[in-house]
């Protein structure tokens, strides 16, 4: 008698296993609002990469301007 009770919660389970198991089907109309959101989060993240690499090279530019004015000044003295 104990089995029984054993052997259908076994069942049920099982079933119930299966049923959640079934993938889930989306839209077309899911899936392209997914990969409109997809795209996008990668302009975005693409735009701010770009943004971060033209803050560097500008701050590069800048260096390489003081270095070179502080040689000529520096040329400039001792040629006097």
């Amino acid at each position: 008698m104990k089995r029984f009770p054993a052997f259908l919660l076994l069942l049920v389970l099982s079933f119930v296993g299966t049923m959640s198991a079934k993938p889930q089907r989306i839209s077309p109309q899911e899936n392209a609002r997914q990969s409109q959101k997809a795209i996008k989060k990668q302009q975005k993240l693409l735009k701010k990469a770009n943004k971060k690499q033209a803050k560097v090279q500008k701050k590069y530019a800048k260096q390489q301007r003081k270095a070179t004015k502080k040689a000529n000044k520096n040329l400039q003295r001792r040629r006097q």
